[in-house]
């Protein structure tokens, strides 16, 4: 139950209507001043790309033999983000988790946007944007057709049938809530919510249905998340670079996704929580569940960096040896052990009570593990590929101006929309908050 977690009085249904409605009311100055500045940071990262259009891909670090350089590790990071979201909410759900509601709204939002922001970076690699649509079979006067041999076009398919599936969930868990906003709000915002509510009654049939479907939703979407993120990591595991020809990668990938998503869903919510009043609604016990999860995540990442070394030194060829050396003291290795660090160790300190009690805690220690997991992309990727096979073909590579502020605007981009969808629809799930509170807080109104 929910306010059993909470300092505060046992809530109503009507209050918690009022509190997490309360959300979406006309932002204050506070408000457009992070929207405007978010903007600012989105327009100069828009520039950036379309100075290297203007310009040239030569404008950006990637080159023989660095091909694939932060743009590539970014869109991993931004997928694994997307993979998590849907992933965590499903199981959550099938698990019948009494925590679930105050955290899987959120985390379902966060999927649809990370997906729509990793979706840029395939097109920013390729230099000529205007050539995307290349990427789909479509019949053509040409004759031309993709390789369906090539992992990238598998990317196509299964990135978005995910998408799909994701999106369909996130908006089916919406519509009970839109309903109860739309009669609530007046001019716009009540066409607009009319329109997402799809006719919704409550009736007992509508919940017949909608419980149905929820369930359909949240079995298909888990294994279709697995299967998905393999498919990504098959990206560079079917190819024959050393450091990536490896079976571990599908599980390993995996596995980083939702290490990497429960990290962003604590970025999100503490913010999110102080900013909305939401502390009934989203109380240290909840956050602490998530940090618990962490500790989960975090020893199988330290599994699995484990095992890549165990495996190279157990059967690995002596390219797979001097590349392991390379990275844990070549040009990259300070990332490689912030990687070590930030995605293993510092997940440990969620399983002490007394980091868990502590809110501020929890944020700083999940931004270290945001950046913990975009590194670890970015030490996988380049240091394969600087110190691949000939000696002489070795090389170093660093990110320009360009691709940095490429990624900066790619974060804003993010937040851009999850902005948007916190002033516009509600963060919290008010079904699944009455449904915790139990029928005895129904109290004067629904």
């Amino acid at each position: 139950m929910i306010a059993e977690h909470a300092a505060t009085p046992r809530l109503t249904y009507s209050q918690a209507t009022r509190d997490l409605l309360a959300t979406m009311r006309t932002p204050g100055m506070a408000f457009w001043l992070l929207l405007a500045l978010d903007l600012a940071v989105l327009a100069w990262g828009a520039r950036a790309w379309l100075y290297q259009i203007q310009t040239g891909m030569g404008v950006a670090g990637i080159n023989h033999p660095v091909g694939w350089g932060v743009y590539i590790a970014t869109f991993v990071f931004w997928i694994g983000i997307a993979h998590s979201g849907t992933l965590i909410s499903a199981i959550l759900f099938l698990c019948r988790a009494g925590w679930r509601p105050a955290v899987y709204r959120s985390a379902e939002a966060m999927t649809v946007f990370a997906i729509i922001t990793a979706g840029l970076f395939p097109i920013i690699h390729l230099g000529r944007a205007w050539k995307f649509y290349w990427v789909f079979p479509y019949p053509n006067d040409r004759l031309l057709w993709v390789n369906f041999r090539s992992p990238l076009i598998w990317d196509v398919f299964a990135i978005g049938t995910y998408m799909l599936v994701s999106v369909m969930f996130f908006t089916l868990g919406l519509i009970p809530d839109l309903a109860v906003a739309r009669s609530r709000a007046t001019g716009w915002r009540r066409r607009l919510y009319r329109a997402l509510s799809l006719g919704w009654r409550g009736t007992d049939n509508q919940w017949h249905h909608y419980r149905a479907a929820y369930l359909f939703f949240a079995a298909l979407a888990t294994p279709l998340v697995i299967s998905v993120h393999s498919v990504v990591s098959w990206d560079f595991a079917a190819t024959l670079v050393p450091g990536w020809h490896s079976t571990l990668f599908a599980p390993y990938f995996v596995a980083g996704a939702i290490h990497s998503g429960l990290a962003m869903v604590l970025t999100i919510l503490i913010p999110l929580r102080r900013a909305f009043r939401l502390e009934a609604y989203v109380t240290p016990h909840h956050l602490g569940q998530v940090a618990r999860l962490m500790v989960l995540t975090g020893l199988i990442m330290a599994y699995s960096y484990a095992a890549e070394f165990f495996f190279v030194g157990w059967r690995g060829t002596p390219v797979e040896r001097e590349l392991f050396r390379y990275r844990v003291s070549g040009d990259y290795a300070l990332g490689f052990w912030l990687m070590v660090i930030f995605n293993t160790l510092i997940p440990l300190l969620f399983a002490l009570r007394a980091v868990r009690v502590r809110i501020w805690l929890i944020f700083a220690l999940s931004l270290l593990v945001n950046v913990g997991m975009w590194t670890e992309r970015f030490v996988i990727f380049v240091t394969s590929l600087a110190h691949e096979y000939l000696p002489f073909a070795w090389g170093t590579y660093r990110p320009t101006w360009v691709e940095l502020s490429v990624i900066a605007g790619s974060f804003a981009w993010f937040f851009f929309w999850f902005l948007l969808f916190a002033k516009l629809l509600p963060v919290v799930s008010l079904t699944e908050v009455k449904e915790a509170l139990g029928p005895e807080a129904a109290g004067e109104a629904r």
